[in-house]
């Protein structure tokens, strides 16, 4: 951070000068503002001076320290055609095949996503639907934020890693037809 510059003896000279002339805008208003302080608009509140022990919390802060998955998708480079792309992502593309894994546990879904996907392109499709659903809304109460649906946010990261990053092209959240936050396209690569 930058410390602020002081005026040197010509330039207070200067300014105190200039001050005399200039007529004040709301004379009513007569406040005294150092050059050297910072400024500002907003109040400062002393949060430690507010607190009181065993008094009710009335705002409780939000924690969003990582972009959402959706967010990170829409993100990612474009690999694929951009007019297939925007048709998919308006649902205007019919998915080829589809897996429900929502209701399945972690150790259960990700066998059958490997599967599922490795069989899609094998038969030559291009664009499947994975349904993840949307996840429950747990809040235990703790300090650390916990993000709901696991599935939705494991599904993902599972297709850009071995064995599925080879056969994946893009990944996006499908349109509100299709599942919307609750599902996603996957646009398979051609088969070699």
């Amino acid at each position: 951070m930058k410390r602020p510059r002081h005026l040197s003896p010509d330039e207070k000279a200067l300014w105190d000068r200039v001050a005399a002339r200039a007529t004040p805008m709301k004379p009513e208003q007569k406040a005294e503002v150092p050059l050297s302080a910072p400024m500002s608009n907003k109040p400062k509140r002393d949060p430690i001076a507010a607190f009181e022990v065993g008094a009710k919390v009335t705002e409780v802060a939000r924690h969003n320290l990582a972009p959402g998955i959706g967010m990170q998708l829409r993100r990612a480079p474009l690999q694929m055609d951009a007019k297939s792309f925007g048709q998919m992502t308006r649902g205007k593309l019919k998915p080829e095949a589809r897996i429900d894994l929502h209701g399945m546990t972690v150790a259960e879904a990700h066998p059958e996503l490997v599967d599922f996907v490795l069989r899609a392109h094998a038969d030559g499709k291009r664009l499947v639907l994975v349904i993840t659903g949307k996840g429950k809304m747990r809040d235990d109460g703790g300090a650390i934020p916990v993000r709901h649906g696991i599935l939705r946010h494991q599904v993902p990261q599972w297709l850009s890693l071995p064995p599925l990053s080879s056969c994946v092209l893009q990944v996006t959240p499908s349109h509100k037809r299709h599942g919307g936050e609750g599902a996603y396209y996957v646009y398979l690569r051609r088969q070699r």
